[in-house]
């Protein structure tokens, strides 16, 4: 694996979250594991900080670098609750950036102070028991091949 030190515009973060959240989630959430385990979401522990290598060791995961560049480290990591991205940014302004771009293609995130974890619902959630943070959900798009598609009255991803 090659390992890249760039600069990344904030389009081409926002490809790099797309396509590890695809990668992820299959092209949505997992459809609705809430309510079965509130406890950790009761317990919510102070925002961690630290470097990504920090918050994968906090979460017991060996995190395998994805991006490694100047704006922006993400990694993929997985940990007995299951897979997911961690990113850690340079600024808060660029996390915020990124998020908002991301969200676009759905997903839960996790978002801490210059970092993010990115999953299916059930992981963010246990993630935020460990790491504390403030759960974000980003648009759904459904495909329309698996029912879902067109009981949506209104798609909050795409406002003018």
């Amino acid at each position: 694996m090659r390992l890249t030190r760039e600069k990344l515009s904030g389009h081409g973060l926002a490809v790099v979250a797309a396509a590890a959240l695809l990668a992820l989630t299959g092209c949505g959430g997992s459809g609705g594991a809430g309510g079965t385990k509130s406890d950790s979401a009761d317990q919510v522990p102070a925002t961690a900080t630290g470097s990504l290598e920090d918050l994968a060791a906090e979460v017991k995961c060996k995190p395998s670098i994805q991006t490694d560049a100047d704006e922006i480290r993400q990694a993929i990591c997985k940990n007995p609750d299951g897979k997911f991205v961690l990113a850690t940014f340079a600024t808060d302004r660029g996390q915020r950036e990124w998020i908002n771009d991301a969200k676009d293609y759905g997903g839960f995130y996790l978002v801490g102070a210059k970092w993010v974890a990115v999953a299916d619902q059930k992981v963010v959630t246990a993630l935020r028991g460990q790491l504390g943070g403030t759960l974000e959900e980003g648009a759904s798009h459904h495909s329309g091949g698996s029912g879902g598609g067109g009981t949506e009255t209104a798609h909050s991803g795409h406002r003018g």
